[in-house]
């Protein structure tokens, strides 16, 4: 049984074809990175009309490379939520087109669900009950995943994403986008204790989280310094001290809350080394 997979949630489209007896036989990704650096950030617009620009030729590509025929594929499962919603309904259409054509069943997919189940396909000796930190450009949230289709979300940031703090603390420093990455290969040579960011919430008794207040002291902070490309890479250290401080202080309160110790990394910060 082939399956053909459909990511168009937000910045990238990516499609793979995955076996169910030989598992991931082909997948491919175009990235709109580059389309998005002078903005500092993702432009719906732009993401949606580049995604209906490139999602054909990319599963040209991934047919030709993978040797397979759309004749072959049993299901189609695409993103169905949440996600840009421009850039949700391209490959909302290509699905529900190719099922159309092929007279294949639809799976749409939860896109927080498919990051939690994720490294389940990688490492086969994960299994359920365990809890996933998902922390990514647009979400933050301490989840157990009791089963396979049964979470319950017991932390979350309360106003934004880690993941978008990290692209807007680096469009303050004039780094370019996207942030997480740049931040990190500043922070290493920088001093993580030079400046005293708040770490919101740290000791607030819940499991939840912020980083507005976060971001808002780096502006702060940026606006008083004078020559500002000498301090980078502290300012760099210590905002990522700060928000990776309330990111473990939480992951450790959740174990001690669930008594469950297994955790999974998911999301793009999750790369952060």
């Amino acid at each position: 049984m082939n399956i053909l997979g459909i990511e168009t949630s937000c910045d990238e489209t990516a499609l793979a074809i995955y076996s169910e007896e030989n598992g991931l036989i082909a997948n491919c990704v175009h990235s709109q990175v580059d389309l998005f650096k002078e903005y500092g950030g993702v432009v719906p617009e732009i993401a949606a009309r580049d995604h209906s620009l490139k999602i054909i030729p990319l599963l040209e590509n991934l047919l030709n490379e993978s040797g397979e025929k759309l004749k072959n594929i049993n299901f189609i499962s695409y993103t169905a939520g949440p996600g840009l919603i421009g850039s949700l309904l391209i490959g909302d259409a290509v699905a529900k087109t190719l099922s159309k054509l092929l007279d294949v069943d639809l799976i749409p997919i939860n896109h927080l669900e498919g990051h939690i189940l994720a490294p389940c396909m990688e490492y086969s000796e994960l299994k359920p009950p365990y809890i996933c930190l998902l922390v990514s450009g647009g979400h933050t949230q301490i989840i157990v995943c009791e089963n396979f289709g049964t979470y319950k979300v017991i932390g979350e940031t309360i106003d934004d994403a880690c993941g978008e703090a990290f692209d807007k603390v680096a469009k303050l420093m004039h780094l370019g986008y996207p942030g997480g990455p740049v931040i990190e290969q500043k922070a290493l040579d920088g001093d993580p204790k030079k400046y005293a960011f708040p770490r919101p919430m740290l000791h607030s008794g819940t499991l939840d989280m912020s980083f507005s207040g976060l971001k808002t002291a780096v502006l702060y902070e940026v606006q008083k310094i004078n020559d500002l490309p000498a301090e980078i890479s502290h300012i760099a250290a210590s905002f990522q001290q700060a928000a990776f401080d309330v990111l473990e202080k939480k992951i450790e309160q959740s174990f001690l809350e669930t008594g469950n110790e297994t955790l999974v990394l998911a999301g793009g910060v999750a790369a952060n080394k």
